[in-house]
């Protein structure tokens, strides 16, 4: 399909109620303007015939941490999906169907693997969006199970998780229990696209950064929610590919949702410093 047509099944995907949003097809979508000729199809087969497979392991009637540990065996030890702690950055990581054929991935996307794979075989789980590191968790009146499918399917305490933290921010980020709360699909979705966007940004391709901040704003644009700092973002990527009246537009609109943002400042700086240049094309 072409950029627009996966745009647009994107679009109508995370139109949806959170019952009704297909997780591992809005995922492949994402992948599909990178991929113009991806079969999302053939991939989304491929993820039930590993639920199939995860089926012939499972037992319905055992408790949750042995159904937890059997799926974690076949997709860690028997199948080989593993964090890619090599190439982290690695673009590829972000996009589901070079996690199915690569076995290799980041949290999130070993995570959106995990959890559609558990939801095929009946079990529910959930995304956790902890600061830095994506994980899973089963929780219900009983049990609260967290899993962290970037390293083998591991079972994690929450003193594992403040120590990761502590790791991670070396101190300057206090974990919070709200860290450990299960996030909805379109936020699973948003941080993927997050991590898109920082790869590039950081990459310096401005096309593809773009790309990645317009499918956050769709996301934004269903949810009703705050959408100031994107827009600020795509400001600033088209001032960087000299699109100065669409940059002023973007950055004057930031700062009319966000005043008292800490960058104001520095954004009016800029906004200030683009009508000098778009006066210079005039």
């Amino acid at each position: 399909m072409t950029k627009e047509e996966a745009r647009a099944k994107f679009a109508e995907m995370v139109a949806r109620d959170e019952c009704d949003l297909e997780l591992d097809r809005a995922a492949l979508l994402i992948a599909a303007e990178e991929y113009p000729h991806l079969d999302v199809e053939k991939y989304l087969d491929q993820v039930g015939a590993f639920a199939e497979l995860a089926g012939t392991r499972d037992d319905p009637y055992a408790g949750p941490l042995s159904r937890i540990m059997r799926l974690g065996a076949l997709l860690f030890d028997e199948l080989g999906f593993r964090g890619n702690v090599e190439s982290y950055f690695d673009a590829r990581n972000s996009f589901l169907n070079d996690v199915i054929d690569r076995r290799t991935g980041i949290p999130i996307t070993l995570s959106v693997l995990y959890l559609e794979i558990a939801r095929r075989i009946g079990v529910k789980l959930f995304g956790v969006g902890m600061p830095g590191h994506f994980i899973v968790k089963f929780v219900d009146d009983e049990h609260e199970i967290l899993i962290d499918p970037f390293n083998g399917g591991r079972l994690l305490s929450e003193e594992k998780c403040r120590e990761m933290i502590e790791e991670m921010y070396g101190g300057e980020m206090k974990f919070h229990p709200a860290f450990l709360y299960a996030v909805t699909k379109k936020q699973i979705l948003m941080r993927m696209l997050q991590n898109l966007k920082g790869i590039y940004a950081r990459a310096g391709d401005h096309h593809k950064t773009l790309e990645a901040i317009e499918r956050a704003l769709i996301i934004h644009s269903v949810e009703g929610s705050d959408a100031a700092n994107e827009i600020r973002d795509r400001g600033l990527v088209h001032s960087g590919m000299g699109r100065y009246a669409m940059a002023m537009a973007d950055l004057e609109e930031y700062l009319r949702l966000a005043p008292q943002a800490p960058d104001a400042k520095e954004i009016k700086e800029r906004v200030g410093q683009l009508r000098q240049k778009q006066a210079q094309l005039n």
